[in-house]
């Protein structure tokens, strides 16, 4: 209070005042806890009462000096006798108790002071540095204040420094949504694109260039939220002009006095222009601008061949990174700018671009780039990023883009790169190469779709070089690489470029291709089951098809009908749809509903919205599965156990119980809404009676195919107990015969009462040879055994045998 009548208390009080900025100490370790309300109390009066209310210059800058020192890490060379220092964070997290906020506010009462606002943003500079100081300063609509300072008048350029490094702590520490809003204003963006130009048009220094290219990321920050006025402000012309008048070489009133140096400082700006085009693409408004100021034309100028040199003052290096981004940017640009883009013939420079891209021209690429990953020694990443910019205009299905590129014929060259690519991925493995043959097949599939003259095109050549993915390893499904993309793609391809052209489907059979894509369906892939489906069933109006999946035979000689109804029990397992242990209905009022659908409430839905029984035909596999059913037939499918058979009922009643389920969804639709009249409610009924009637009927052919396989299964079970009971028999007959033979031949007492009976027969009888099974071993025993044992010459039958056995 006495400051405000006597200047004589200004030199004490500052003295006071400095002693916040010497090192804090202490007596025990807990002090620092104990006194931190006193401690934090104080160091905020700092910003609260001193620097807000006093009128000294002197005072306020002292005490901006004092927390400066806050952030000097020095330990004090003398300390007091039997005290210590404190930590070194202690006075900067005592500091977080509301002083930031106090010094923004402060801001309003020094605008005039030029002195006295350097250090309170140098106390702020510091004092962002923290997150919890970051946003007490956004508290405060700090970011807004700052932005209006920027164009303030300060010879020294600390204000702008300052200022722009606060506003760069703040997006970084606090929440970068509000302080973006709070730049939103008119103001703020005009200050910043007038501090900016002056830059750009007068900053000749080294740390001139090195600011401008600071504000130029804050305004790259700005210009991605669409709710900001950069074009009213006429900030994103001024950018877009900067990002190309060195290709385009136009005269600019808003340029005239810029120079480019090729400093690395200049170097970097010029990929931050490119990189805020980049932005600005994605704001429709911003589309009249980006076509006015030239930006196909400049874009378009790095289109051509590399020769490795330096190009316009800039090195090999930094020329092969501005190439990349450009033609990178294209992807963005050109979908917003079709009519620029075909009238500069984009497509002819693309299509010249990747025929150099995959010519012997030597040229080895350094890679070091974002966009050059994976293109060191190679032109990958100019054929990459060219073939994306192609793929962004074919995306839109525009007439105009794909009659240009055909007549020009780029499914030729494109099947051509396709081939190259393919041959690269044999070699090596490789995303980007990867991503080239998606992109391609992706390019081709647009081009080919709907058009009987493009399809034959595509076969002449492309057929061959499609077969190979179809034959891909499935374990590289699982890799992460993307062949699961790379795959998808091919059968999309397949599906535009061959299905619906008699020529080029005939070709695709001949080569076996209906069988490569059975062999991928029994993998039974989730994300591939629907799209080969899919392909199956367009291409089975070919005659040729359904012979070529009654022929096929998969793994344990799996036929095309068995896996087709697989593929339906395992989509109605995932769909919750209720069946018995055997496959059975179990309700035969709503028959193939699916869990989902019973958890739908009753919604009335205009004519034009397709209903949940409708939508479900789309998204499930199987009437794609009943499709090709109807192509194979019913009857007389190989390969198909009972249980098949019991599924392969519901199958072919498939449409019935889908008609069924939509009428289901009518009578529920018209008694939510309306009560029918008498005769409505009896057709209602009706209706819903003969779709329960199929459904019974349905269930008694199941159990008449259960009843046929119980039968069988008797049957067969007798059949088989029949040949165990022979075998069995068998097995006596052959014990009885060896036991007799083994009497006979070790007891010479038997052997005597058989010979008389043999005797009477006549000895001119031939006595044939008898073979008998001796544990799994064939004796035998001829006519001179039985002679010599009537002549008694041999005693030792037992010896005899055994050894006439061995």
């Amino acid at each position: 209070e006495k400051m405000n009548d006597q200047e004589a208390f200004t030199e004490p009080l500052c003295e006071l005042i400095k002693l916040f900025g010497l090192p804090f100490q202490r007596k025990k370790s807990s002090d620092e806890e104990n006194y931190d309300v006193e401690v934090s109390q104080s160091i905020a009066q700092l910003g609260e009462c001193y620097l807000m209310r006093v009128p000294s210059s002197e005072v306020k800058i002292q005490i901006c000096k004092s927390i400066v020192n806050f952030y000097n890490m020095e330990l004090p060379v003398k300390l007091l006798s039997g005290y210590q220092p404190t930590s070194a964070n202690y006075k900067i997290q005592m500091a977080e108790k509301g002083l930031a906020e106090a010094l923004v506010l402060s801001l309003e009462l020094v605008e005039n002071q030029l002195p006295e606002k350097l250090w309170v943003l140098k106390a702020l500079q510091h004092l962002s540095t923290s997150g919890e100081n970051c946003r007490q300063m956004v508290k405060a609509q700090a970011a807004s204040r700052l932005c209006l300072y920027l164009n303030g008048a300060d010879p020294s350029g600390q204000l702008v420094f300052r200022s722009s490094d606060i506003l760069w702590n703040l997006l970084e520490n606090a929440s970068k949504e509000d302080v973006v809003n709070q730049l939103r204003s008119l103001e703020c963006v005009q200050a910043l694109k007038e501090v900016f130009l002056d830059l750009v048009t007068r900053g000749f220094r080294h740390c001139d260039h090195q600011l401008r290219n600071d504000l130029l990321v804050i305004a790259t920050l700005l210009a991605e939220n669409p709710a900001l006025p950069m074009i009213e402000s006429g900030f994103a012309e001024l950018l877009i002009v900067l990002a190309t008048f060195t290709e385009v070489k136009l005269p600019n009133p808003l340029v005239k006095d810029f120079k480019f140096t090729y400093s690395y400082e200049d170097f970097e700006m010029k990929k931050l222009l490119f990189n805020i085009i980049g932005i600005l693409s994605k704001d429709p408004s911003a589309a009249q601008l980006l076509s006015e100021n030239h930006v196909m034309p400049a874009l378009l100028y790095y289109v051509k061949r590399n020769q490795n040199l330096g190009f316009s003052g800039w090195s090999a290096t930094q020329y092969e990174e501005l190439q990349l981004h450009a033609i990178a940017l294209l992807a963005s640009v050109a979908p917003v700018l079709v009519d620029k883009y075909l009238s500069c013939q984009a497509n002819t420079l693309l299509l010249v671009f990747l025929e150099w891209c995959i010519s012997q021209d030597p040229f080895f690429g350094q890679g070091n780039s974002f966009h050059g990953t994976g293109g060191r020694g190679n032109k990958l990443a100019q054929m990459r990023y060219s073939l994306r910019a192609l793929r962004s205009v074919v995306a839109l299905y525009d007439d105009a883009v794909s009659i240009n590129l055909c007549d020009q014929g780029a499914i030729s060259q494109l099947l051509e790169i396709l081939k190259f690519a393919a041959d690269k991925s044999k070699e090596k493995e490789d995303t980007i190469l990867l991503e080239i043959q998606v992109d391609i097949l992706f390019i081709l599939s647009v081009l080919c779709d709907n058009d009987i003259h493009r399809k034959e095109l595509f076969s002449c050549e492309g057929i061959d070089i499609l077969i190979p993915f179809f034959k891909m390893d499935p374990r590289k499904l699982y890799s992460g690489f993307g062949h699961n993309c790379l795959l998808l793609s091919a059968l999309d391809c397949l599906w535009s470029c061959v299905v619906g052209c008699y020529i080029a489907e005939d070709s695709f059979i001949e080569k076996q291709g209906i069988f490569l894509l059975l062999d991928l369906l029994a993998l039974k892939e989730k994300n591939l089951c629907n799209i080969i489906l899919g392909v199956l069933v367009d291409i089975s109006d070919n005659p040729k098809t359904t012979s070529h999946m009654n022929i096929w035979r998969g793994k344990t000689d799996q036929t095309a009908a068995n896996l087709l109804v697989q593929l339906w029990r395992q989509e109605e397992l995932d769909l919750g749809v209720r069946r018995d242990d055997n496959g059975k209905i179990v309700d035969t009022k709503r028959p193939i509903i699916t869990s989902f659908q019973k958890q739908q409430k009753v919604i009335p839905l205009p004519a034009s919205c397709p209903s949940f029984a409708i939508m479900e035909i789309s998204e499930s596999i199987r009437a794609k599965i009943y499709s090709l059913f109807c192509r194979l037939g019913f009857e007389n499918l190989p390969g198909l156990s009972a249980k098949d058979l019991v599924t392969l009922a519901i199958i072919q009643r498939y449409i019935d119980f889908k008609i069924g389920e939509v009428w289901s969804e009518i009578c529920a639709e018209v008694k939510e809404e309306f009560r029918p009249v008498s005769s409505d409610e009896r057709i209602l009924q009706l209706i819903s009676k003969g779709s329960e009637n199929t459904g019974r009927t349905v269930v008694a052919l199941q159990n008449e195919v259960l009843k046929r396989q119980l039968h069988h299964k008797i049957q067969e079970e007798k059949k088989t107990f029949k040949e165990i009971q022979a075998t069995f028999r068998q097995r006596d007959l052959i014990n009885k015969s060896w036991e007799n033979f083994f009497t006979r031949t070790s007891n010479y007492e038997a052997l005597k009462v058989r010979n008389p009976m043999e005797t009477c027969k006549g000895e001119q009888f031939s006595f044939y040879s008898r073979i008998s099974l001796v544990c799994g071993k064939m004796l035998e025993l001829d006519l001179m055994l039985e002679l010599e044992i009537k002549k008694g010459q041999r005693k030792d039958l037992k010896n005899y045998r055994l050894s006439s056995f061995n």
